[in-house]
């Protein structure tokens, strides 16, 4: 029995030691490599350029995708063309770079019924336009509460509008973008409120990486309140920003299993703006290795 118990101790610990050899690399290959990807917006950085320009410069600094801000230099605006949105079309589709979607100022809070109609119209054209040009969605705004308007109403508004358009966007293949701004709406548990009155799920929240995101109870709870109607895109400043936990929001779309774009919304104005997108790039590298 003595013999039988020895050989049997000597089998299982060799048997023990094994797994603990193999269990370093096996945990280490069983990980998942995120799938965010670091695309940019042309808030600033991208503002003065020219469509062929921004995909040059992208593709030079390694930025796969671009959210392109409306009303700038690139002039992708709803008066194209058809033949010219078949080029922008056609230019992104024949480069490196990923047209993510458009980035509008239409909002939805206004207190005027037929201010309120007009910009969800406009931001049907820009839904169509998106579509025509080869983006994947259309970036909105709730943008501000009114004094003499009921809190709760203002935020219904804004829901309902958002719903109808979300309809509307998924006739054509796009994604609608509520992105958290405004004074008073980009408090986390506002957003929340605002997407509860939007339930269909093609209605989305674009997290724009605020300094309110850490109010109340602190960024683990606000993201938790909205990670479930995350859309495609999050807009985030400069990545070495020490004002704003960048490491920790990572973490936490990782832990999402987050599959969509983390975009660059850089505000300082460096002199060589290729030389800065590369180190952010690197810095994101770095940061979700």
């Amino acid at each position: 029995m003595n013999k039988i118990n020895r050989k049997t101790f000597l089998e299982e610990l060799s048997l023990l030691t094994g797994a603990s050899l193999l269990a370093g690399p096996t945990s280490a290959a069983l990980r998942k490599k995120s799938k965010m990807k670091l695309g940019m917006v042309t808030y600033l950085w991208g503002k003065d350029w020219d469509v062929p320009t921004l995909i040059q410069n992208c593709t030079t600094a390694g930025i796969a995708g671009a959210e392109l801000r409306v009303e700038h230099a690139h002039k992708v605006m709803p008066d194209l063309s058809a033949a010219e949105r078949q080029e922008v079309k056609k230019r992104f589709a024949d480069s490196p770079v990923k047209l993510v979607g458009l980035g509008t100022n239409e909002q939805y809070d206004y207190p005027d019924p037929e201010r309120l109609r007009k910009s969800i119209e406009r931001t049907k054209e820009f839904i169509r336009l998106s579509a025509d040009v080869g983006g994947s969605g259309v970036k909105v705004k709730p943008n501000q509460l009114h004094k003499d308007v009921p809190v709760e109403k203002t935020l219904e508004q804004i829901g309902r509008s958002l719903d109808e358009l979300a309809k509307y966007a998924a006739d054509f293949g796009q994604q609608l973008r509520l992105e958290v701004h405004g004074n008073e709406t980009q408090e986390l548990p506002n957003i929340k409120t605002i997407m509860d009155h939007a339930p269909n799920k093609n209605a989305t929240v674009c997290w724009n990486s605020n300094k309110q995101d850490l109010n109340g109870n602190g960024l683990e709870y606000n993201f938790n309140l909205v990670k479930n109607r995350l859309g495609d895109t999050c807009h985030v400043r400069e990545f070495n920003d020490p004002t704003y936990p960048y490491q920790q929001f990572l973490d936490l779309l990782a832990k999402a299993n987050y599959k969509g774009w983390v975009l660059l919304e850089c505000h300082t104005n460096p002199a060589d703006k290729i030389a800065s997108l590369i180190a952010q790039r690197q810095l994101f590298e770095k940061m979700t290795a």
